[in-house]
């Protein structure tokens, strides 16, 4: 109906119509966030020849890339678990709370959790603190998968003679990888994107500031054509790794 294609549209242009504005402004000659003067590029040049967001980007990275390969590798294994046990409905709950616990929560949890253990905080924290909420949806997207393996061809390998870890290296892991891939992507975009809890557990200094904090620090001071750059360029590379992981969840599933 017309109504409902026209009420479709509004509830895109509510969603959407501030993110189209902050990537035009982006390119604004102006100094002013929001009077437009002309196209240009300069505040993308202003951006990459700034050292301290450099260096946030680099931070970004090392905690986003160790924290995936960590999530990967602990979730995907709990998948294989939790689909081989069939646990009870409330240990399944509690695999699923850190993505269920507001983040604020889990960030103070893990931050007195830190403390206790007397462990000083860095980027090593952040990588950990990370870690334990990407498990959870790692866990979920690869489960996902499981839901349409043939349990068969395993029962084939081991007929045919190959143990647990060759059939988990030539069949199980190759059937399930696309999943695998689709966590992963999952995992380092909500690790890039992520703030609160990288903000309660990193260390003092810049040394642990990550990309999102670094932003938060640059806003404080108001909103500049250069921070609507980098707003722009992490929506892109958040919007590419979702939607590749999207296609290959879904190719997983099929």
């Amino acid at each position: 109906m017309k109504w409902l294609q026209a009420h479709l549209g509004l509830v895109y242009l509510f969603l959407y119509g501030p993110i189209v504005v902050l990537i035009v402004l982006s390119f604004n000659r102006a100094g002013l966030p929001t009077v437009w003067t002309g196209f240009s590029t300069e505040w993308y040049g202003k951006l990459f020849a700034n050292q301290k967001i450099i260096n946030a980007v680099q931070n970004s990275l090392i905690v986003a890339f160790a924290s995936t390969v960590i999530s990967t590798v602990v979730g995907t294994l709990l998948a294989m678990g939790m689909e081989e046990r069939r646990p009870h409905p409330a240990l399944e709950a509690l695999v699923a709370a850190p993505m269920i616990i507001p983040d604020i929560v889990l960030a103070i949890a893990l931050l007195s959790f830190f403390s206790l253990l007397k462990m000083t905080l860095g980027l090593h924290s952040i990588v950990l603190a990370h870690a334990v909420f990407n498990i959870a949806f790692v866990c979920t997207v690869v489960r996902t998968r499981f839901k349409h393996f043939d349990r068969s061809i395993v029962e084939a390998s081991i007929d045919l003679g190959a143990g647990a870890f060759t059939t988990f290296r030539r069949v199980t892991l190759p059937v399930i990888a696309p999943g695998v891939i689709a966590a992963a992507l999952l995992a380092f975009t909500l690790s890039i994107d992520e703030f609160i809890i990288a903000y309660f557990t990193a260390g003092p200094g810049s040394s642990s500031t990550t990309f999102p904090m670094q932003i938060y620090a640059m806003i404080r001071f108001g909103v500049t054509p250069e921070i609507n750059a980098v707003a722009t360029i992490v929506m892109g590379v958040s919007f590419v790794l979702v939607f590749l992981s999207q296609r290959l969840n879904r190719e997983a599933a099929a």
